[in-house]
């Protein structure tokens, strides 16, 4: 699965304790389907559940939720753009493990679009991992952010320029 690689990598890359520890961090498919209609050419949809574990993490909360919101609003955005789905889309669960330390659990629905074509010499089909579509209001410059969160180095993310809807 494509985007629980880069869910990995970018969660490693933004946040200081799982880059100094990215063995804590453990990703899994779970509950996947694939969706797929009698066409001629292949295409489908994967869907399913990533479940994130951070095993014995030690930062602060939003140090890890953040860079999560900013992928989620780049990589699976109507998480949070479609009201029906926003209020239960992103669960979590966490056990204190003492002062200082826990496991923390996070679920994302997510879906994976995979585009089958053609080769141009006919030779036979190309699989293409698509992205998913983007609402033509919404802004695609990329812009970096710079979040600073109490007892922990800013954290810089690259994020699009999108509007909140009430703005």
């Amino acid at each position: 699965m494509r985007k629980a690689n880069e869910l990995r990598e970018y969660l490693t890359r933004h946040n200081r304790f799982l880059s100094e520890n990215p063995d804590r961090l453990h990703v899994f498919v779970e509950q996947g389907n694939i969706l797929s209609t009698a066409s001629r050419n292949l295409s489908h949809e994967y869907r399913f559940t990533l479940t994130i574990v951070v095993t014995d993490y030690a930062g602060p909360t939003d140090a890890l939720m953040l860079p999560l919101l900013a992928w989620i609003r780049v990589k699976q955005p109507e998480l949070l753009a479609n009201k029906d789905r926003r209020e239960n889309a992103i669960s979590f669960d966490v056990e204190l493990l003492n002062h200082d330390t826990a496991d923390v659990e996070i679920k994302l629905p997510l879906t994976e679009r995979v585009v089958v074509r053609a080769l141009p010499d006919g030779s036979g089909l190309t699989a293409d991992h698509v992205d998913e579509p983007t609402d033509p209001e919404t802004p695609t410059e990329l812009e970096e952010v710079v979040i600073s969160i109490p007892g922990a180095d800013p954290i810089t993310l690259r994020v699009p320029a999108w509007p909140h809807p009430y703005e």
